[in-house]
């Protein structure tokens, strides 16, 4: 069982809203969308709550799906596979429905616990989830799952209750990756939740399936001049999991350079990584994403650092590279392999 909140790597090693109260205050205009209607040019809802509706649209699918599946499982794969939304300890109960794991959390591989069609509907989900078969062929990394070698060897556990009018949150996790559909459940957060992907080979190298990510923000390295770099390029040691995802405090002063101190040509190439960062989730995840980020004061409130650890060359000039703001926080790890983890949310607290 990984631990839900410092994943392990082997070898990395030397040797908003919830769905419900959303419908209810979107109301028929949530319905026009459902319905592909166009709506009137004096619409009342802002632009995240319109995100919001067109991804709670979009999910119908896939939520349908694991409603589909739940009421497959019978009472021992319930017992094993479905734990409570507020699973956990405390003022830690919410850590196992929003961890980040890197294999299968307990008892909860696919190709173990759940029947052949049970497989059949959990890898409908997955798929609906990614943005495409370009999305897909990114985060099953290149339909390996990375060392889980097949979407059979990773895991599936659901939170909560996957009925019409209950929260629910299906939990994917295996070798670098985390990922959930939870039909707009958890309130305010993009993705449902923290997300965790990433890959085996050098993130500078062609073989890795996020090394375009590697080289969109290295762009934006290789733009900053020697006054950006003083305060944009510092020491630090990497660390997996919660220190990753941990959202800034409100007030607190942003790490590295401040995107109001780029050039307007560095703050595009700051915009085009973004887009690239999301390409392959769901489009209605990604725009969700900007809106959360324009809905917390915009890309002028987000910075950025880049960090030096271990040896660097001059093709490798950094290891890892951290955009930050108000809900906002993207850790990129290129060295030695791509680890990466995400918390976005509207609830600034």
């Amino acid at each position: 069982m990984t631990n839900a909140l410092f994943p392990e790597c082997p070898e990395c090693e030397p040797a908003g809203f919830g769905r419900r109260d959303f419908l209810r205050a979107v109301g028929v205009s949530a319905a026009a969308l459902a319905v592909g209607a166009v709506l009137p040019a004096t619409n009342p809802l802002s632009p995240l709550a319109l995100a919001r509706a067109a991804r709670l649209k979009k999910q119908a699918e896939a939520e349908s799906l694991v409603f589909d599946l739940f009421k497959s499982m019978g009472n021992d794969q319930r017992k094993k596979l479905v734990l409570p939304w507020d699973a956990g300890a405390g003022k830690n109960a919410s850590a196992a429905r929003l961890g980040t794991h890197n294999g299968p959390v307990g008892k909860s591989v696919i190709g173990e616990q759940y029947d052949e069609k049970q497989g059949e509907i959990l890898f409908k989900i997955f798929k609906s989830i990614c943005n495409g078969d370009e999305g897909y062929e990114r985060l099953s990394r290149g339909d390996n799952f990375d060392n889980s070698g097949d979407f059979k060897n990773i895991g599936a556990l659901i939170y909560g209750e996957p009925v019409e009018g209950k929260k629910f949150s299906l939990v994917f996790a295996g070798h670098h990756i985390t990922l959930r559909c939870d039909g707009n459940s958890e309130d305010g957060a993009a993705f449902g939740g923290p997300l965790y992907y990433g890959h085996s080979p050098n993130g500078y190298s062609e073989k890795n399936v996020f090394g375009y990510q590697t080289k969109a923000v290295g762009d934006i390295y290789g733009s900053l001049n020697a006054e950006q770099k003083k305060v944009g390029v510092m020491p630090g040691m990497w660390k997996d999991g919660v220190a990753s995802v941990k959202l800034p405090a409100k007030d607190s002063k942003p790490i590295g350079v401040a995107y109001t101190a780029l050039s307007k040509d560095q703050q595009e190439l700051t915009k085009k990584v973004m887009k690239e960062l999301v390409a392959p989730y769901r489009k209605e995840d990604g725009d969700e994403v900007m809106e959360i980020i324009k809905a917390n004061g915009g890309f002028e409130k987000l910075s950025m650092a880049f960090y030096e650890e271990g040896k660097l060359t001059a093709k490798e000039p950094w290891a890892f590279w951290r955009l930050e703001g108000p809900g906002f926080v993207w850790s990129f790890r290129a060295l030695p392999h791509v680890h990466t983890f995400v918390n976005i949310s509207s609830k600034l607290g």
